[in-house]
């Protein structure tokens, strides 16, 4: 078999693994607030997130142009199969070590600054499209503040709104809405996450010079969103657990105010064709959430290591990226 197309197989297997462990990964984001509030029962919360990821992943292709293109210029980079072999492999070490810590770390993070410090290994700080990483990287930073602010306002405007409502009955009602909005939520991960391995499988594509184009073939649009919907499938029961109960004590109003919150965020964000962190972006407005209901109630302890995790998560994945790439060059 020709190495070319036998790098670009491995290329594919490792980036479906990547949405695999990115669905499982990132499934409790999506669902934890459903399950915490026994709104859901995990393996119908856990159904229901597979396949509204499904249906998100086929939805839109916007963020994965901006994968393919934003970071490096797929039409010149140098050993483009070996950078792109090393940041899913980085990826996919850091998304698992994180996960097996039961850390709610950033699967868009990771492959980005993966992708960035393998191309850096490979060719110099200058393979780096910085008007694209720019733009990337303020979307990445600018919106778990927006889904703080947005929690916080959401949360604050249901305050007014139901303070004279009799608390149980208000709870039951807010627990039939977080099926909707636990629903929305994971179509907007599937709309956003889905679509990072679609761009780096094209990024491999256009490399190796199987496509000119940096249009996304259908093929690769329904593997990954069959690879996403899989691995959500399989959750994520350790970052469940943090999200769920370790940010603050969640109510099925809490739990709807964040998913609302989290969401609008997320669509919007796949709507300009960026790359957000929905975990980021669904913990910071479970935040402003608790926030707004009593800043004393959220466990502030736990937000400054996950923020720590989101702020380390690009560099070392850059750094890790760069010594892989090392070694993997040598032996190809």
């Amino acid at each position: 078999m020709d190495v070319t197309l036998l790098i670009t197989i491995m290329i594919v297997i490792f980036a479906l693994s990547f949405d695999f462990i990115n669905g499982f990964h990132d499934t409790a984001n999506a669902i934890a607030t459903s399950v915490s509030t026994k709104a859901l029962k995990p393996k119908q919360a856990i159904l229901l997130a597979s396949m509204m990821n499904f249906i998100g992943a086929l939805t839109f292709t916007g963020v994965a142009k901006t994968i393919t293109s934003g970071i490096v210029d797929p039409f010149t980079i140098e050993n483009g199969s070996v950078v792109i072999l090393t940041a899913l492999i980085s990826a996919i070490a850091w998304n698992l070590i994180t996960w097996y810590y039961g850390i709610p770390s950033s699967s868009s993070h990771a492959i980005i600054g993966s992708i960035v410090g393998a191309a850096i290994a490979s060719s110099g700080f200058g393979t780096i499209n910085y008007s694209g990483f720019s733009k990337i990287a303020q979307s990445l930073f600018l919106s778990p503040v927006l889904a703080f602010i947005v929690g916080f306002i959401v949360f604050s405007i249901f305050k007014v709104l139901f303070k004279n409502h009799n608390l149980i009955k208000s709870n039951n009602r807010f627990r039939k809405i977080q099926i909707v909005t636990a629903a929305f939520q994971a179509y907007t991960h599937g709309t956003n996450d889905a679509q990072k391995a679609m761009g780096i499988i094209t990024l491999a594509l256009i490399a190796n010079n199987y496509i000119s184009t940096t249009d996304i073939p259908f093929w690769v649009q329904l593997s990954c969103a069959l690879a996403m919907g899989l691995g959500t499938s399989i959750g994520g029961w350790r970052i469940i657990q943090t999200v769920g109960n370790k940010i603050m004590k969640i109510r099925p109003v809490n739990g709807v105010a964040a998913d609302v919150s989290s969401a609008s965020i997320i669509l919007g964000a796949t709507y300009f064709h960026l790359p957000v962190s929905t975990t980021h972006v669904i913990s910071s407005s479970i935040l402003g959430v608790g926030a707004s209901q009593r800043a004393k109630g959220v466990n502030w302890g736990t937000a400054k290591v996950m923020v720590f995790t989101w702020v380390v998560t690009l560099p070392a994945s850059a750094v890790l990226a760069g010594v892989i790439y090392y070694f993997l060059n040598k032996m190809m």
